[in-house]
């Protein structure tokens, strides 16, 4: 049996990039992308890296931005999301089975390839030339060991040309000396400070650290990552991705609010974005939880935060009863006199459909509302999110995300598309 081999599939400062993509005018313009309500820095462009720290709120920096040239935007998911499923349809047309890990990356199954390097570099040219998306490619016999060849990929692309492959033992070690065990994947800010306190200061040194005392020192996660970065593969490569036990709906609002109508307008919006998502991946849930909280960072202003949990009579995902709960549960918590800025939905004690035995006597989910939901579903998909929707989820809501400097979804909205002159 061939040893596993796997590649990871990284797309370059991902939304940086995506922005670039309909704006050729700033491919050599410095670039950050700003978080909801634009408030602080979760991308950048290579070379805005040097004016500009992650995470660094938006309102401090904005004259330190315009003096050294960079261009900030706010994020745009939906033109992201379009063209990481433009990204992965391309790469899945080149390998043999795919797991997308995230938004912007993906693994890869390489085993039995020969020539590795080259599909490699045919990866990034097509991914390049039918989307327009950078990419650098990490090649290994173990998935941690694929996400340190593609870190190696990025540091030294230049040298490299974007792709690395280091299933030769000689090249492997070489990496793991030169790299510091906190750029290995899993090995967080806490965990590198354990580590390199016990002397294991690089990626060496955690493949030669004892398994077993790891894993009584910290857990079996941190022990097999020690395994796999010597080479024995622990982690499989997932083609489906496994159905999420919570699912959370939650933004900011664009400006604080102090009555309960328009928060009630907020919550139906994010349990009925959350149903989606419970039908999506084929699950019930039994029950949900409702929370609201002011701004906590202003020292001036009053906090307050409140969440419930509400159970459901029956496991369900029909959007009719889940956002009446949920406003129900509103209700309960809502104290009058605070600034809201925010309010979350977390449907809870999920199930897949028909891996739960009923009880006999228990009420269960009418099968009209199945089909109620699936119709839903089906004209939504086709005609557009929100076509149809509960009554008390408005189409464009007062209370929406501030989002200033939104480049127009290319891709996705018929009137903003990208228009192109001709003479």
């Amino acid at each position: 049996m061939a040893e596993p081999v796997f590649a990871l599939i990284d797309c370059n400062s991902f939304y940086a990039s995506c922005e670039r993509v309909f704006r050729p005018d700033l491919l050599r313009v410095p670039i950050v992308v700003l978080s909801n309500n634009d408030g602080c820095v979760i991308a950048r462009s290579a070379d805005a890296k040097p004016f500009v720290k992650m995470g660094e709120p938006y309102h401090q920096i904005r004259g330190k931005l315009e003096r050294n040239g960079v261009l900030a935007f706010s994020s745009n998911y939906a033109l992201y999301g379009d063209i990481s499923e433009r990204v992965m349809t391309v790469i899945e047309s080149l390998v043999p089975a795919l797991e997308v890990y995230s938004i912007d990356e993906a693994f890869a199954d390489m085993t039995g390839i020969d020539n590795r390097d080259k599909l490699g570099r045919e990866i990034r040219a097509k991914v390049l030339k039918l989307t327009g998306i950078p990419t650098c490619v990490g090649i290994a016999q173990t998935k941690t060991l694929a996400k340190l060849a593609n870190h190696g990929a990025k540091k030294w692309q230049k040298h490299y040309g974007g792709v690395m492959d280091i299933c030769d033992p000689e090249r492997r070690d070489k990496l793991l000396k030169a790299l510091p065990v906190g750029e290995v994947w899993g090995v967080g800010r806490r965990m590198n400070e354990h580590l390199t306190a016990m002397g294991i200061k690089t990626a060496w040194d955690l493949a030669q650290a004892d398994a077993w005392t790891l894993r009584k020192q910290f857990s079996v996660v941190i022990e097999k990552t020690a395994r796999e970065l010597r080479g024995v593969s622990c982690l499989a490569l997932e083609e489906t991705a496994p159905a999420k036990q919570e699912i959370c709906s939650s933004r900011a609002f664009g400006h604080r609010l102090h009555e309960m109508e328009p928060i009630k307008e907020a919550v139906a919006t994010y349990a009925a974005r959350a149903c989606e998502k419970l039908r999506a991946q084929g699950s019930l849930c039994k029950r949900i939880r409702v929370a609201i909280r002011t701004g906590m960072f202003n020292p001036d202003e009053a906090k307050f935060a409140k969440g419930i949990v509400c159970e459901l009579p029956y496991p369900s995902d029909d959007t009719r009863l889940i956002v009446r709960a949920a406003l129900k549960g509103l209700e309960a918590i809502f104290r009058p006199g605070h600034a809201y800025a925010k309010a979350e939905i977390m449907l809870l004690d999920l199930r897949q459909q028909g891996e739960f035995t009923d009880d006999l006597f228990a009420e269960v989910q009418p099968a009209a509302a199945e089909k109620v939901m699936s119709l839903l579903d089906e004209i939504n998909g086709r005609w557009g999110r929100g076509t149809l929707r509960p009554a008390r989820v408005p189409g464009t809501p007062g209370w929406g995300m501030k989002r200033e400097l939104k480049s127009p979804s290319y891709s996705t909205k018929w009137d903003e598309l990208w228009r192109v002159g001709g003479r």
